[in-house]
């Protein structure tokens, strides 16, 4: 049964990945099919590698690295900035915080003339009210714009620390050498706000004692009121303001009872880690890597293959495990396209950040390379209609 019905898929869309043939440019990355990578390039603290795989008929998934200085200031400080931001309901606020979030950082930063857990806060917090503004303006023509939303993992490496941030459930993850053995370990940067977890879950309750049912287990899976499974976002209105949970949005975002407090939060995780020099690299992604990967497993791929083309490989094993969970070829999974993709997977970003301990502990007012890339993916017409 299944065999057919990617025979079928086949026929049907494998003649549209034509048009997204092998192309791009060492500077600005590659496109190849649904794929999407930059398999080498440099940055302040080292060397990185990034790829991106499209599952969505419009890329949910949009992510950044950014490197040279970290304000509005010739002087700096200088480092490293990494993001990865994985929309849902639609890509309008990932879009939104890949174009404003580090401008943020940037101008908090100069601000304060140094990066600090702070500074992040107050990206995070404007990136947030900036998109509320959007929403506030769009709703008389596009009300479902507030049931767009997006997760937020950031990585910033300056003066010899990294720091992360997370809203939602993308993952960073260290790899560091153990001397003693020779191994890498696999160590957890980020926390996550996913009530499949269970202190999640217990987050939530205590947050809101009053509502028995602010987590339900829907179709064996657990969701904050029935309709989203992280508890944290930027964007995603219609659970913190009441305003917008009300027509004309979409009946299924509707909640029955009016609620007095935001039942989502955009208030993100914050951590500080001062980097040793066994830290070997960091690997960033969506949970699109981390449905079919565990940590350790990404960290091993990346520890015993060449650096060159990293989170490409990531994202092909990823892919692999994919097509195995449907009992299919990977060679057949690579010809879905776009929109019926999803059904098989999810969006899946990747960035893979090596760690040169000589950089990363050189003085965050040294200048370094400069550098500014997005993720791709299959760029379409302002007016392309979905295919599926």
């Amino acid at each position: 049964m299944l065999s057919r019905l990617v025979n079928f898929l086949r026929a049907c869309w494998w003649p549209s990945l034509d048009r997204y043939a092998h192309k791009g440019s060492d500077a600005s990355g590659w496109q190849d099919g649904l794929l999407w990578y930059k398999d080498n390039g440099q940055h302040f603290n080292g060397e990185f590698s990034m790829a991106v795989v499209q599952a969505n008929n419009l890329l949910e998934d949009q992510s950044q690295i950014e490197s040279g200085s970290l304000s509005t200031l010739e002087s700096g400080p200088y480092g490293t900035f990494v993001g990865i931001y994985d929309g849902h309901g639609g890509p309008e606020t990932s879009r939104y915080i890949n174009d404003h979030l580090f401008q943020h950082l940037k101008r908090f930063t100069t601000e304060q003339q140094s990066m600090s857990v702070d500074v992040i806060k107050k990206a995070y917090q404007a990136t947030e009210d900036g998109f509320f503004s959007l929403v506030t303006k769009q709703w008389p023509i596009n009300p479902q714009i507030a049931a767009v939303g997006s997760c937020c993992l950031v990585g910033v490496v300056c003066n010899g620390t990294l720091y992360i941030a997370n809203v939602g459930d993308s993952r960073a993850v260290l790899g560091r050498l153990v001397k003693a053995t020779g191994e890498v370990l696999a160590i957890q940067l980020s926390s996550e706000h996913n009530v499949a977890i269970e202190s999640v879950r217990q987050e939530m309750h205590s947050l809101h004692p009053d509502d028995s049912h602010i987590v339900v287990l829907k179709h064996n899976v657990w969701r904050v009121k029935g309709l989203i499974q992280i508890s944290r976002s930027i964007g995603d209105v219609y659970l913190k303001k009441a305003e917008f949970n009300r027509e004309p949005l979409y009946q299924k975002f509707r909640l029955r009872q009016p609620f007095r407090m935001p039942i989502l939060s955009s208030e993100p995780s914050v951590s500080m880690h001062e980097l040793q020099p066994h830290d070997q690299f960091l690997i960033f992604a969506s949970d699109g890597l981390w449905e079919h990967l565990s940590n350790q497993v990404a960290v091993d791929i990346v520890q015993n293959h060449p650096r060159n083309g990293s989170a490409r490989r990531l994202v092909k094993v990823a892919l692999q495990e994919a097509a195995k969970k449907r009992e299919m070829r990977y060679s057949d999974l690579k010809k879905i396209d776009r929109g019926v993709r999803r059904h098989f997977h999810d969006d899946i970003t990747v960035i893979v950040v090596f760690l040169d301990s000589n950089l990363v502990s050189r003085a965050s007012s040294a200048k370094g390379p400069s550098l500014s890339l997005r993720g791709g993916g299959i760029k379409l017409p302002a007016k392309t209609k979905a295919p599926c």
